[in-house]
């Protein structure tokens, strides 16, 4: 199966820390997931950024449709592969 990358889309770094908490338990995931500020286009502001969550998944066996209830428990969304 090829190597597969989540990228979940949250408003904030808290949701972004609480969703890759409560992913690591969920899933079991073998590294923690990888925190990245997305400051939005044309934006310097902090509190206009985003936070993603990157989870790697080289067997390709997370339930994309879990991560989105995920994200979307966060107000967030699963970004499109």
């Amino acid at each position: 199966m090829n190597d597969v990358r989540h990228v979940l889309v949250l408003p904030d770094r808290d949701a972004a820390e609480e969703v890759a908490e409560e992913a690591a338990g969920r899933f079991g995931l073998p590294e923690e997931p990888q925190l990245v500020r997305d400051a939005l286009a044309g934006e310097d502001d902090a509190e206009d950024a985003q936070w993603l969550v990157v989870i790697e998944d080289p067997a390709g066996r997370l339930p994309a449709a879990e991560l989105e209830a995920l994200a979307a428990e966060h107000e967030g969304w699963l970004e499109a592969p």
